[in-house]
């Protein structure tokens, strides 16, 4: 019997050498490498060819979403399943714009992990239910533009529009614009409020 060959990304030490120990239990499957940083991901892919790739989103240097699309030039067709610890509908669609299959939250891994690789695998998508309800609520949603993020991560870090104005090199007048613009679509009332629906849906992470 064949194996399911697995590449496992993730920039913590100890996760990958875990995801290792639980994928080695499957007589069905076996990790051919692992990597911690992103930067290495793409390398290794085109070195093992695996038909399984799980990839951590949030790494430093290169994330998760630049090396599924580093690998997605390599390979229109990898399979890779995004792993993360965040809940938010603006993470799950990136990951799956970026060419992820599928979308894993890294609390479910012990209960999922070794079925959904099997399911895409065999060249399924598997959506939980929590994931597609996300989904769902997200197509309701007006998108920030990368703009917008921008002013978003910005307003985080305690800046003012003048500072903004001054940080992009665009005139204040803009900024309050585009503040304007992101109440509108996140539905909030000030400024205050933007952080927390902005951490909430995954638009921005501190």
């Amino acid at each position: 019997m064949s194996r399911i060959r697995i590449l496992c990304v993730d920039d913590h030490r100890m996760v990958v050498e875990a995801l290792a120990v639980r994928i080695g239990r499957e007589p069905d499957m076996e990790v051919v490498a692992l990597a911690t940083r992103g930067e290495h991901a793409a390398g290794l892919y085109q070195q093992y060819l695996p038909d399984v790739t799980l990839m951590d989103l949030q790494m430093p240097t290169m994330s998760g979403l630049e090396a599924i699309r580093a690998i997605r030039r390599h390979d229109e067709n990898a399979r890779i399943v995004g792993l993360t610890m965040h809940h938010g509908d603006e993470d799950i669609y990136r990951a799956l714009e970026a060419g992820a299959v599928t979308y894993l939250l890294k609390e479910a891994l012990s209960d999922e992990l070794v079925t959904v690789i099997r399911q895409v695998h065999a060249g399924g998508r598997p959506i939980s239910p929590d994931v597609a309800a996300l989904l769902e609520v997200r197509k309701g949603e007006q998108p920030l533009t990368p703009r917008e993020v921008q002013v978003v991560r910005l307003v985080a870090e305690g800046m003012r529009n003048a500072e903004i104005a001054v940080m992009l090199g665009i005139s204040e007048e803009t900024v309050k614009v585009h503040v304007k613009n992101i109440l509108g679509k996140l539905n909030v009332k000030d400024r205050a409020a933007i952080i927390p629906v902005a951490l909430r849906r995954g638009i921005i992470h501190i």
